[in-house]
């Protein structure tokens, strides 16, 4: 073999992978936030999160996508790892689309697929267009990887030493080991599954020992998983050990299978897959992942209880003075069509913790509490924390090339960011009111602590309000929201005049008065960081859907 056949091997695994890569990430990008809405919504039973698991991962080529966005989704609490493991079996089966699509050798109308992809992606302005122009270039590119292969690899019969290595590849785990290594070195399976197709169409290897070297494949597949969920948090360790165990335990039971009953499986999938050799290799493939399934999936609840004991401890239960995001995954896990699901978790949390810091400081003014005061400063620094924590994650993200609905939604959620630190301040600006009064001994009448409560409860109705629709992304409360806004600035208005009132008629110091009316516009300009909240999910302007009642 010269080096010519090397480079020339070297060359079209590299457009094969590059071909699935793309192919794989235009899909993801394109249909990412539809499919999204469907893994939340079609996986409540565990049978049909297995179907939708196959489906999307038949759509997107890449179990290890789906993998990463199921755990994603466990981050976030959209999903338990229960309902997780439907999907993640699924992937599996999911993934041997891939080897079906191989098998059908368009390596002759490739380059036309090429030749369209780069038209769209050139010369089509529509992101959309320019989305699937990707998808249908990498998948042009993928088989033009799979021809330049196979005619080096139609070289490789005339070499006697490459027959003699192939030919002595009889023994049942040398083929496993040999399965297990290439996939681990490229990181997937089905590319290893794409190499061991073509050598069968060749005639260099037999479809038994295939089975082997598909098997060896299963098994390679995990160790990406495992590897990226080494620094991430436990339920991204315990999705990876899913995937582990389905295939550990999945081959070993094929395994016992093909021992004993090697020819009589080999003669079915001849007898099923007719003369094509190619499409022999595939359906052994399919057969595989789809008898693993079968036998696993009534024990799918021992093995999440398993990774239970493998991997022990909770880490979503977080306290508030912990400096942690619990939402936004680890870079191990990392999924762009998750991404923005993740962020705005993690903002609603944000939120909640900036309505709670607000309640409690404004309790502090009434209780004069020491304690609860030093909560106030404390939660404040965890609020600066996230603040300082998602907006890297949103520049982050923003770098990425994310789903064409996530991308437009990116702008709000930095104004989003800013709102809520900046409700965080408000609150610790009662708190340095409530410090002041304190050190200075400054009273507040009783109508004027009434006055205060009333408004923060129209302050925190609103602030709920904007984060329910923040969060769930619906006008529900839209109503509420301009009309709660309205009443706040009329509120604030009343409010200042009754305060001058009292000054005139001597019944409030010039202290109190000073910290009274500073509260008071806080709590407004609360209720107008709010609102921009609101606002931040329509598509419209908000000045003007508001006639520029809102401003930040």
């Amino acid at each position: 073999m010269n080096l010519g056949i090397i480079m020339t091997l070297v060359g079209g695994l590299g457009l094969f992978l590059y071909g699935m890569k793309l192919m794989s990430d235009g899909l993801e990008k394109a249909a990412g936030a539809k499919m999204r809405s469907i893994l939340e919504f079609f996986t409540k039973n565990r049978f049909i999160g297995m179907m939708v698991g196959i489906l999307f991962t038949a759509i997107v080529q890449s179990s290890s996508a789906t993998t990463v966005m199921v755990v994603s989704f466990v981050n976030s609490g959209l999903m338990s790892l229960l309902q997780a493991a439907g999907v993640i079996m699924g992937a599996n089966i999911g993934t041997t689309v891939t080897s079906q699509l191989i098998a059908f050798n368009l390596s002759e109308i490739a380059p036309l697929f090429v030749m369209a992809g780069v038209i769209m992606v050139m010369f089509c302005e529509k992101n959309s267009v320019k989305k699937a122009g990707e998808v249908v270039l990498g998948f042009g590119i993928l088989f033009v990887g799979l021809s330049t292969m196979s005619g080096a690899m139609s070289t490789l019969k005339e070499s006697p030493q490459i027959v003699d290595m192939l030919a002595s590849l009889k023994n049942h785990y040398v083929a496993i080991l040999v399965g297990f290594v290439i996939t681990a070195i490229l990181q997937s399976s089905s590319a290893t599954v794409g190499i061991v197709l073509l050598l069968a169409t060749q005639g260099l290897l037999k479809l038994p020992i295939c089975f082997f070297i598909i098997l060896g494949c299963n098994m390679g597949s995990c160790v990406s998983a495992l590897l990226a969920s080494l620094g991430g948090k436990k339920d991204a360790k315990r999705a990876a050990w899913i995937h582990f165990l389905f295939n550990i335990v999945g081959s070993a039971i094929i395994l016992v299978f093909l021992t004993v009953a090697l020819e009589p499986i080999t003669g079915i999938i001849q007898r099923l897959s007719g003369d094509s050799v190619a499409r022999q290799v595939a359906n052994a493939h399919t057969l595989i992942k789809v008898c693993e399934v079968i036998i696993l999936f009534p024990f799918i609840q021992w093995i999440v209880k398993l990774t239970y004991l493998i991997v022990p401890g909770d880490d979503k239960k977080k306290g508030e003075e912990e400096f942690e995001l619990v939402y936004i995954g680890d870079k191990a896990v990392f999924s762009p069509t998750t991404a923005v699901v993740e962020a705005t978790r993690e903002l609603e949390r944000m939120g909640n913790m900036a309505i709670t810091n607000l309640t409690r400081a404004m309790n502090c003014l009434v209780t004069l509490d020491e304690e609860e005061l030093k909560k106030v400063y404390s939660m404040e620094k965890n609020i600066d924390f996230l603040n300082h924590a998602i907006t890297d994650y949103l520049v982050k993200i923003n770098q990425t090339t994310l789903p064409i609905d996530d991308a437009k939604s990116i702008g709000g959620l930095f104004h989003v960011v800013n709102d809520i630190e900046r409700i965080g301040d408000h609150a610790e600006n009662v708190a340095d009111a409530c410090r002041t009064r304190m050190e200075e001994k400054v009273s507040f009448s009783k109508e004027a602590q009434a006055e205060l409560s009333g408004m923060l409860d129209a302050v925190i109705k609103i602030t709920t309000y904007s984060l329910d629709m923040f969060s769930n992304n619906n006008r529900i409360h839209m109503q509420e929201i301009l009309e709660l806004e309205d009443n706040i600035d009329k509120m604030e208005r009343e409010l200042q005049q009754n305060h001058v009132q009292r000054l005139t008629r001597g019944e409030c110091t010039p202290n109190a008065g000073m910290l009274y009316s500073d509260i008071v516009s806080g709590l407004e300009r609360v209720a107008d960081h709010a609102t921009n909240i609101a606002f931040s999910i329509l598509e419209e302007d908000p000045e003007e859907d508001m006639k520029g009642a809102v401003q930040a």
